[in-house]
């Protein structure tokens, strides 16, 4: 294997913690960086960001033709695309063909990409393949949701989540009754359409009960995996993952993999799992065909997973991985939060001591970075504001 890599360089869309790392795995090696996004402003601070750029965002008008415009006035012909948000994988995946004209481009047609992408065809796929998937409900009307009996609680979650507004960024809404049931669908089909709406069963179980599964992949096979226990989140129960340790689950390898198989994947995916204690199976819960937030454990456990993508792309064969296991990564300013939550809830065993064993080493942080200190200076601040912004727009 040749050590040189190639001159081009990376494009990345959005994103904030994911773009952050995969920008710093990139520019250690010496590959230019430029990030695009209508969004947070956190990777711009990086030292390892040649160039960063405001746009319209992903769903906008002409969005393709404005990469097209960027790649021909800035030189970069040849760089990858890199998408680390939902609306910029739907993006790329719909005008792969055209943006394959200036860019690398290492993605499924979103014909092929959307029954992984989309939660409703997500569980069609699931039971095709044969793999366990939680009890969806077809609800494309309020007609639809009026003939449901189903065992509460239940949750609704965004089909797609390209669209930015508080039932995507939540992620997931839980209704523990009839009544809750429908005025949250209201809500929700309001953001993303009647039949834009997901209802699903809930798995019970605490938040160190899910999962993920990582990897890339070429042709239908993986090239690089990892299986993760995501063991803290803020806000406990759906929340973002703030504490992720390396597992070695070859059942929840075995899902993944027959589900991407049957869907011949190509490029970056994380996807999401939650052991359910009443079958005892894995199930997936959301597959994410872009860049996550934690890919920079990857690169601090040996497996480089952006690395990999990028002399894949370049037709070159990608490092061997060193399978490291004790490695953790943790997200400071939510693991903390997250923490107390616990203590408060009654759920948190072994005090002080257990919460500092979180910072044994080694640890692959969501913002430090000896080498790259501005973000994690400026997060606090910009998290705040960010914090105070939302909380208005919803008044």
């Amino acid at each position: 294997m040749s050590a040189a890599l190639p001159p081009a360089g990376v494009v990345l869309l959005g994103g904030v913690h994911g773009a952050l790392a995969a920008a710093r795995t990139l520019g250690r090696k010496g590959i230019p960086v430029i990030y695009v996004s209508d969004d947070h402003p956190l990777p711009r601070f990086s030292r390892y960001v040649r160039e960063s750029f405001s746009w319209s965002g992903a769903q906008a008008p002409g969005a393709a033709q404005w990469l097209l415009d960027l790649a021909a006035k800035r030189g970069l012909k040849d760089w990858l695309l890199i998408p680390c948000a939902d609306g910029d994988v739907k993006l790329i995946a719909e005008n792969r063909d055209a943006l394959q004209k200036a860019f690398r481009v290492v993605s499924l047609k979103w014909d092929d990409l959307k029954q992984l992408g989309d939660k409703k065809l997500l569980a069609g796929l699931a039971t095709q393949v044969g793999i366990p998937f939680p009890r969806s409900y077809r609800v494309d009307s309020a007609a639809d949701l009026a003939a449901l009996e189903p065992a509460f609680p239940v949750l609704l979650k965004p089909a797609q989540r390209e669209a930015r507004n508080s039932f995507t960024q939540d992620k997931v809404w839980r209704a523990d009754t009839r009544e809750e049931l429908d005025a949250l669908y209201r809500d929700a089909a309001a953001h993303s359409g009647a039949s834009g709406v997901v209802v699903q069963d809930y798995i019970p179980g605490e938040g160190h009960e899910q999962y993920s599964y990582a990897g890339v992949w070429s042709a239908g096979e993986p090239v690089a995996e990892m299986t993760v226990r995501r063991t803290r989140q803020y806000p406990s129960d759906f929340g973002i993952s703030c504490f992720i340790e390396i597992v070695d689950e070859p059942r929840i390898r075995d899902v993944a993999e027959k589900l991407l198989r049957a869907a011949r994947y190509e490029g970056l995916v994380e996807i999401d799992f939650k052991f359910d204690a009443r079958d005892g199976q894995f199930k997936p819960l959301d597959v994410n065909t872009r860049v996550w937030a934690w890919i920079g454990l990857g690169e601090a456990a040996g497996t480089d997973f952006v690395t990999m993508l990028y002399r894949m792309a370049h037709g070159e064969q990608p490092p061997a991985s060193t399978d490291a296991k004790d490695y953790r990564w943790m997200h400071v300013l939510r693991d903390a939060p997250a923490v107390l939550s616990l203590i408060r809830q009654g759920q948190w065993r072994g005090g002080l001591p257990a919460y500092l064993a979180s910072f044994r080493q080694p640890v692959a942080w969501a913002t430090m970075a000896w080498d790259d200190p501005v973000p994690f200076l400026v997060e606090i601040p910009i998290t705040a504001l960010r914090i105070m912004r939302r909380r208005m727009s919803r008044n």
